[in-house]
């Protein structure tokens, strides 16, 4: 192993520049509604709001499953209005995908009548001057409720006409299951540790980090040795051939899996850390992976590499003997 003689992009004070990129986490989060959600949704699909009672007399909407006060189950369900009162907001003035308006709106915290807590939602008022902590808001029903938080479409300012649309019809089949889609965007600004490593990637080299010439090499780099604080502030560069030390093999299909298995997820030493990656074993029946495997990187033509570990496509045995156990002992 050597010293990497990467060199960083400089920002405008000479300094080095820290990678970032935008990253999106989303999934469908599926789950059984249960008694308590499953009598609040199942009340929206048929324009009821209902809370529930706990044992200090407060009325909670949406319901809590346990009461706060004695962690008991809450059984005591409590019909409440659909017209309630701003306890407190803020303007969205630009909405993003999936939030219930596509115009600008508030959200606010209102307390139902009826209720004793506060349901957060969406108000539709066009702009935050006519909105208030104090004033009167009602529920605009969606034009199909099906049993879920978006029935309700948002709230409206006054207490309502009377006005509504069609529930579903009384003798639907209970609402059972609820899914929920969970959508996170959001900006990652990586250290300066992370930036020389993921740009080491793209140049086809796994760069780590240590604190001197007597510390532990750590790859990824961390920005102090987890055992003593100190920075590791020397980088390394380390050899892309490795042991394996512990491993799965992964049989179970699963919805955006791009590998037929079987196939291997396996920790590699790499010559010179002192720590495991986790990367996968390919080139070899699964059957014939095992400890001690020596490996070697097969890395992506420099034109498909990224600021990823994907720019290593993945491992393959190099041929070599299997390594000692005594050599990787310490690691698994």
């Amino acid at each position: 192993m050597r010293k990497s003689s990467l060199e960083l992009e400089p920002d405008s004070a000479g300094q080095e520049r820290p990678l970032n990129a935008p990253l999106r986490m989303a999934f469908d989060y599926t789950r059984s509604v249960g008694p308590t959600i499953g009598a609040f949704v199942n009340g929206l699909r048929a324009h009821r709001v209902v809370g529930v009672r706990g044992s200090d007399g407060r009325v909670h909407v949406p319901p809590a499953e346990y009461d706060p006060v004695t962690a008991e189950p809450l059984t005591d369900f409590v019909e409440v209005s659909p017209v309630g009162t701003v306890q407190s907001w803020t303007w969205m003035a630009e909405p993003i995908e999936g939030q219930p308006l596509d115009r600008p709106f508030a959200w606010a915290l209102i307390k139902l009548d009826g209720a004793d807590t506060s349901l957060l939602h969406a108000v539709d008022v066009a702009s935050p001057d006519e909105m208030s902590t104090g004033m009167r808001v009602h529920i605009r029903w969606a034009d199909e409720t099906v049993g879920h938080i978006k029935d309700i479409a948002s709230f409206a300012p006054g207490e309502g006409d009377g006005t509504t649309t069609a529930a579903a019809p009384s003798d639907a089949e209970p609402v059972t299951i609820m899914t929920t889609p969970v959508d996170m965007m959001y900006t990652h600004t990586a250290s300066a540790e992370e930036s020389y490593y993921l740009r080491g990637l793209v140049e086809g080299k796994i760069l780590g980090g240590r604190t001197d010439a007597n510390g532990k090499v750590y790859v990824p780099p961390r920005g102090a040795n987890p055992t003593d604080g100190i920075p590791t502030k020397e980088q390394i560069e380390l050899s892309d051939r490795g042991t394996v030390t512990t491993f799965c093999i992964v049989n179970v299909p699963f919805l955006g899996q791009r590998i037929k298995p079987p196939y291997v997820a396996a920790y590699i030493l790499l010559d010179g850390a002192d720590i495991a990656i986790q990367h996968l074993i390919l080139d070899i029946d699964a059957a014939d992976v095992r400890m001690g495997l020596r490996v070697e990187a097969v890395w992506r033509p420099r034109e498909e590499r990224g600021y990823t570990l994907e720019s290593i496509s993945h491992f393959r045995p190099t041929g070599e003997p299997d390594a000692e156990y005594d050599t990787y002992k310490q690691h698994l």
